[in-house]
């Protein structure tokens, strides 16, 4: 019995197809005329018209519409086509005996399989114009990136796998927030999450904050603000601190013994693998992940690598600091607040510096990012024509800062009057 021939998919590039398919489908193929006269084709250069009329509006909208985005290795993208997209076209166009026999594919080096790709991504044209100005968007961009350094090229990379896997609906999304005592940072006083997962194709959401009640007295102030409560907490017993009104934004802080502390956060780590993979996201993680270490959550298969596809389970960590540094251009070194961050993609937040607000702020800054265009089309939606050179955004002075005013470096302030410098939440900051 022969062994069975293993069947490799891949993706072809736009180019591709359109060079090789204009070759098949001459203005005097039998099918053209036989469809033309019904067909309302978006328009596009003259010689891919009779591909276009031989496929019809629905066929053509499966070429043009529904696409993918891949990067290479070095950074550059290319618009694609699946392979199974172009195989339900070559078999379709037969069945309806509109071509005598199966259009063959590009010869084989045009496949390219996942292992040529670092990352595939999918992206949505409204219409033949979008398309037209997303290939010359992407070539512009193709010849920004080279020379680009390896740290932005990795963040980029990472970009679109996101955006993959979040256009996936699948697994579970969860931000994560740890505040610490300021004078020793083993010492935690607070914990926040806000996940986004998908069950049985429904969307299922949670957050939440926990506040450590030996830890009331461990207050912040002189280097990073205090929002557990909003009047001082050493002045109240507990059963008082547990009616005081919270700064928490999203829902109902809960006082919670050390033991108890450590015990719900290892308990909502293990909930979160019924999803199947977990995402994990972090605003600049470093010390989060200590935090989770130190408490001796169960972190195994935790990877910072994202996989060339979906997976089925693990732990995989991303970084809203990496991805609001792919979307500004910004190589090794770079990294914004988390304030600041929100600020730039038009998030409002109120109390930073408290965990639970701090997890679900992070929360929408990755679902902003990742559920938007690609990293070159999302840029330049965001902050047209501020990309002189390279793919770096060069931000005004009133982005960069939400506080700035117009007048700033324009007019003096007035005679005895210095400006009074502020922290990333807005307040003043502390005398030295």
């Amino acid at each position: 019995m022969p062994g069975e021939v293993p069947v490799v998919t891949g993706y072809y590039r736009y180019t591709d197809i359109w060079f090789e398919w204009s070759e098949i489908f001459t203005p005097n193929h039998p099918a053209v005329s036989h469809t033309a006269s019904r067909h309302q084709a978006i328009p596009d250069a003259e010689d891919r018209g009779p591909v276009k009329a031989i496929l019809g509006e629905r066929l053509w909208t499966l070429l043009t519409i529904d696409n993918a985005a891949g990067t290479f290795e070095t950074g550059e993208a290319r618009l694609l086509f699946s392979s199974a997209q172009i195989d339900y076209i070559r078999y379709w166009l037969h069945a309806m005996k509109l071509t005598k026999t199966i259009v063959p594919l590009p010869y084989s080096d045009c496949l390219l399989t996942e292992s040529n790709l670092k990352t595939v991504s999918p992206v949505v044209y409204p219409d033949g114009g979008s398309l037209r100005n997303a290939i010359k968007g992407i070539d512009k961009n193709n010849k920004r990136l080279k020379g680009s350094n390896p740290t932005l090229t990795n963040r980029r990379h990472v970009f679109e796998r996101v955006r993959a896997f979040w256009a996936a609906k699948k697994g579970v999304w969860c931000a994560l927030d740890f505040e610490a005592w300021e004078r020793d940072h083993t010492v935690l006083t607070e914990f926040g999450w806000s996940t986004i997962g998908w069950k049985e194709g429904s969307q299922v959401e949670d957050r939440g904050h926990l506040i450590v009640e030996e830890a009331k007295f461990y207050t912040n102030g002189q280097y990073v603000p205090d929002f557990r409560y909003v009047r001082d907490p050493s002045s109240y017993s507990l059963p008082q601190l547990k009616q005081t009104f919270q700064n928490y934004q999203h829902g109902e802080s809960e006082i919670v013994k050390k033991a108890t502390f450590r015990e719900r956060i290892v308990a909502l780590i293990d909930s979160l693998r019924e999803y199947g993979p977990v995402f994990l996201i972090f605003h600049d993680n470093s010390q989060d992940v200590k935090d989770l270490k130190n408490l001796k959550v169960n972190l195994e298969s935790m990877t910072y690598v994202m996989p060339d596809t979906m997976p089925d389970s693990g732990i995989f960590v991303i970084d809203t600091s990496d991805l609001i540094g792919a979307l500004l251009g910004e190589g090794a070194g770079d990294k914004r607040s988390l304030q600041k961050t929100c600020s730039l993609l038009q998030i409002s937040t109120e109390y930073l510096h408290n965990a639970g607000n701090d997890a679900h702020a992070t929360l929408l800054a990755a679902k902003e990012m990742a559920s938007g265009d690609p990293v070159d089309v999302q840029r330049e939606k965001r902050w047209p024509n501020q990309t002189p050179v390279g793919v770096k955004v060069e931000l005004k002075p009133w982005q960069e800062d939400s506080d700035y005013s117009d007048e700033e470096g324009i007019l003096p302030p007035p005679p005895g009057v210095r400006p009074i410098p502020t922290q990333d939440n807005g307040t003043p900051a502390p005398s030295n």
